[in-house]
């Protein structure tokens, strides 16, 4: 890796982790394009391995954090966790026998539903005394699952699609299901990770520069929300936008090259 590279690595984690602190959920869905577009990461698979790894740790520091604050509902966690590794590792291994191209464009489209998430925004109303009962462990496995799935097959955090699937699968408040989330995306990430090191699809030097760069940006990021917390809508829609254009060009990119091919 030469020093441009190394620098790049560093500045894409930054941009990763102040979305983060700025904006909340969604901001990880960056790290795959960043590392292809920018970064110069050749191979589609390397930069997902990659990006999952980096994630992974990212989260881990998070959730320090809810845990000191007693956030976690760490059942709900437990059960939503343990079914969406066997999802994780599916998802990844389906990941890993698609084409690198084609499967930039199926992360693409799912750039477009994590703005329109986004869009949507997040109701925080809920009962903080939920738990993991024989009335919701069935939901919750089951989205643990689906989620799961898709976090191995494109390599992200998940947490877009974790928050509101545990605020649904247990009525539990937003900032429950964020602190909850936080334990799905690391073990989602690491199970990604595995998979993908075990076939020699991880660049550790770079995803170390990532985690770096991120915890950095993360920091910036939660303290530029303080100052603009009456503005958190209006950054979330800015961000949405950004996401559908880089979707845009990745889809116009990679319908490019797979007819030129």
């Amino acid at each position: 890796m030469d020093p441009l590279q190394a620098a790049l690595g560093v500045l894409s984690g930054v941009l990763v982790g102040f979305t983060l602190g700025l904006v909340g959920g969604g901001g990880s869905i960056l790290a795959v394009p960043l590392m292809v577009y920018l970064v110069g990461v050749r191979n589609p698979h390397v930069a997902i391995g990659t990006s999952a790894a980096a994630v992974a740790v990212n989260a881990l520091a998070g959730l320090a954090g809810h845990a000191r604050s007693h956030t976690v509902k760490w059942r709900c966690a437990g059960v939503f966790a343990a079914a969406g590794i066997l999802g994780a590792l599916a998802g990844a291994h389906a990941g890993k026998a698609v084409g690198g191209q084609r499967l930039l464009l199926c992360f693409a489209v799912l750039m477009v539903v994590v703005g329109l998430l986004m869009l949507r925004g997040r109701n925080g109303a809920g009962d903080p005394d939920v738990t993991c009962t024989r009335g919701n462990i069935g939901r919750i496995a089951g989205t643990g699952l689906m989620t799961g799935v898709l976090s191995g097959f494109f390599g992200i955090g998940g947490g877009f699609l974790i928050v509101p699937g545990l605020m649904a699968s247990t009525g539990m408040p937003i900032l429950n299901a964020v602190g909850t989330s936080l334990v799905a995306v690391a073990v989602f990430g690491l199970s990604t990770a595995a998979s993908y090191a075990a076939s020699g699809l991880v660049d550790w030097p770079l995803a170390g520069l990532f985690v770096m760069g991120g915890v950095a940006g993360s920091l910036a990021g939660t303290r530029a929300a303080r100052g603009l917390a009456t503005s958190r809508g209006t950054l979330a829609r800015v961000f949405a936008g950004l996401i559908f254009a880089v979707a845009c060009y990745m889809i116009w990119r990679g319908l490019a090259i797979l007819s030129w091919g």
